[in-house]
């Protein structure tokens, strides 16, 4: 469970002006990784978070990762 003063990737990049660019730049990982974290489309590993966490200057713990919009299971075989 996230902790109270976590923020998300999105946050933490409108709080600091830095855009996915800037954000790839410095991180050192690949755009569209990065592209997909901002939008909240893909969780991160440890080492890409420790990445990101280092260009805003806080620890993997201090945001919030994950993906924004839950992930449903579809039951069925499509249309009939």
């Amino acid at each position: 469970m996230p902790r109270e003063f976590t923020r998300s990737v999105d946050d933490l990049c409108r709080e600091h002006e830095i855009d996915v660019d800037e954000l790839t730049r410095r991180s050192g990982l690949d755009k569209a990784r990065v592209l997909a974290i901002v939008l909240g489309r893909w969780t991160p590993s440890p080492a890409e978070r420790d990445s990101i966490a280092g260009v805003f200057g806080v620890t993997r713990d201090d945001i919030a990762w994950g993906h924004k919009t839950p992930i449903q299971h579809i039951y069925g075989h499509g249309p009939g």
